[in-house]
């Protein structure tokens, strides 16, 4: 029994070692990361300036701010949809009604793809979306939403926040004239919808895919077809056979769109978005004449629907994955030799984007800095076994 005590006082002494052998070289070497004092934006400035004189602050909260913004998603969809409204809520709650930024239904003010000129050109005061509508302004845009392998949703935010990406993003659409905010983020999203089960890389490799974004620049290196659908489009094109699968988004999403109805067999990890973010784009004059209180108000409201979005996420999948299975379908798991295989081919994926554009290279570099830093932290303060 003395030897059995002892032993197991060893092995830990031992893994502890061999444990602090491994980390301990890998917090030398790297750099000294962001400091987490900065505030974002500066907001901290914002603050100051709006309150350093109260007469004019009353004034400026008097004064009625109307805008008009166009929404990617349905006031109906759930998540997307609700957090746009839900963002609406919170600015005019916020500002006691003297602040309304009106979402508008998708394509009746601008089509989808013309949100970001609209915004730009004045026809429209904000856009409400992922970035991958105006990707082709700027490839960079894309590493704001759904990015393949990307860091899960608490990982990304603190990226976001506290490692750059908040300053990148904004330089970014700075350079476009524009101003942008992050005010809503998804949890991870299912993979992929398909008719029939996808057993093989080389049967991946001979389907047709809807689907946008990074994730479709990675399944066609790989030999797919892929086109780009409207959401509206997506179960007439399965119905005629033109599509044998489409991206899948968060279950709940997935639920209100009823592609269970025409393809019983739903793909898990979500490798192409294990997070995304939701943006507001305003037109730069727009922004610059907003009051300091505004822009705070604005803010608040963006970082209050960002938490609630998250949560709100998170609850709502186990229902919607309980009615599918109601209705026959096939949750499924991609096998390690095609995720590997797709893996492979993002990598392959960035480093030609990389290589073709500035911005992107700047972007992901600072990304996977940082990944690379939080992935020491990751490693050890998430190894505890399950209850």
């Amino acid at each position: 029994m003395h030897n059995l005590i002892l032993g197991a006082i060893i092995g830990l002494i031992i893994g502890a070692v061999s444990g602090a052998t491994i980390i301990a070289p890998r917090l030398i070497q790297m750099p000294n990361p962001v400091s987490i004092t900065e505030t974002p934006q500066g907001l901290n400035d914002q603050i100051k300036k709006a309150t350093n004189k109260p007469e004019k602050r009353q004034s400026l909260e008097k004064e009625p701010v109307r805008w008009r913004v166009a929404s990617a998603y349905g006031s109906t969809l759930p998540q997307l949809g609700e957090l746009g409204i839900r963002l609406e809520t919170l600015v005019s709650v916020l500002s006691d009604g003297t602040f309304q930024i009106k979402l508008h239904e998708p394509e009746t003010l601008v089509q989808r793809n013309e949100m970001f000129d609209a915004v730009l050109s004045g026809t429209i005061d904000a856009a409400f979306a992922a970035p991958t509508f105006w990707s082709k302004q700027n490839p960079a845009f894309q590493l704001y939403s759904a990015i393949p392998f990307g860091p899960p949703p608490q990982e990304y935010l603190s990226w976001y926040f506290f490692g750059g990406g908040d300053e990148m993003l904004h330089s970014l659409y700075k350079s476009h004239g524009l101003h942008g905010l992050i005010c809503g983020i998804t949890s991870s999203a299912g993979s992929n919808w398909f008719r029939t089960p996808i057993e093989s890389l080389e049967k991946l490799k001979l389907t047709k895919i809807n689907i946008r974004g990074l994730g479709r620049m990675v399944v066609r290196q790989l030999g797919a077809q892929t086109v780009e659908l409207e959401d509206g489009e997506i179960l007439k094109a399965f119905e005629e056979g033109m599509i044998d699968g489409t991206e899948a988004s968060q279950p709940a999403v997935d639920l209100h769109h009823q592609f269970y109805r025409v393809a019983q067999n739903y793909y898990f990890p979500g490798w192409h978005q294990p997070a995304s973010f939701l943006h507001l784009i305003i037109n730069a004059e727009v922004w610059s004449k907003l009051p300091n209180i505004r822009k705070i108000t604005l803010k608040t409201a963006c970082n209050d629907n960002i938490a609630h979005g998250l949560a709100l996420a998170e609850s709502q999948q186990f229902k919607a994955l309980k009615e599918f299975t109601r209705n026959g379908v096939k949750i499924q798991t991609w096998s390690p030799k095609i995720i590997n295989a797709l893996r492979d081919s993002w990598a392959k994926t960035r480093k030609k984007l990389e290589k073709s554009s500035p911005s992107f290279k700047s972007v992901s570099n600072s990304l996977k800095t940082f990944r690379e830093k939080h992935a020491i932290w990751r490693e050890i303060s998430s190894g505890l076994p399950p209850n």
